[in-house]
């Protein structure tokens, strides 16, 4: 294998291990699934293109995936069409009554998680995104988003206390 192959190899790995929680974070600012990987597309070919510059190659990455989002949701994009296909993909079950039983307990679970988390303020959910899905460390989201490290920490605190609370409230229900 040459340097280049190489090279390649290991930028794949580093994409792979981070591209769900871009897609995460880019879903917590254009809800729409097939916009945000759209705007991660968008985001990793802004990384690429100026990554010498980057201190921090995770952080700088999820500035992009924010501003590349923000930048989105701003220009009022629709895909609607796009958005229908994804959605009809997703109906129907396969299987036996098991199946479709275990399948709508999930996307019950999953459609909790995802109205819990839409209750946060854009913020929190940001900070929440990058350090559960992401695994980045304060200082760099907090290089990401431009803010210090503590506040950082503090609006993961607040934003897991309030997912809490809304999670605790739809068991009860």
């Amino acid at each position: 294998m040459t340097d280049g192959q190489d090279s390649t190899g290991r930028w794949r790995q580093w994409l792979d291990r981070h591209g769900p929680a871009m897609l995460l974070l880019a879903r917590q600012i254009v809800p729409a699934g097939s916009d945000a990987e759209d705007v991660v597309q968008e985001a990793f070919v802004r990384f690429w293109t100026h990554r010498q510059r980057a201190d921090d190659l995770a952080a700088y990455l999820f500035a992009c995936v924010r501003s590349a989002a923000l930048d989105w949701r701003r220009a009022g994009a629709r895909r609607g069409r796009r958005e229908e296909e994804a959605a009809a993909r997703r109906e129907g079950p396969s299987g036996g009554a098991a199946a479709f039983t275990a399948g709508m307990e999930h996307e019950e679970r999953q459609a909790a998680i995802e109205v819990a988390l839409a209750k946060l303020p854009e913020a929190q959910r940001e900070v929440l995104v990058m350090k559960v899905w992401a695994k980045l460390t304060f200082p760099q989201i907090g290089q990401a988003l431009g803010i210090p490290p503590d506040t950082a920490a503090s609006r993961y605190r607040y934003a897991l206390e309030k997912l809490r609370g809304e999670l605790a409230e739809e068991l009860i229900r």
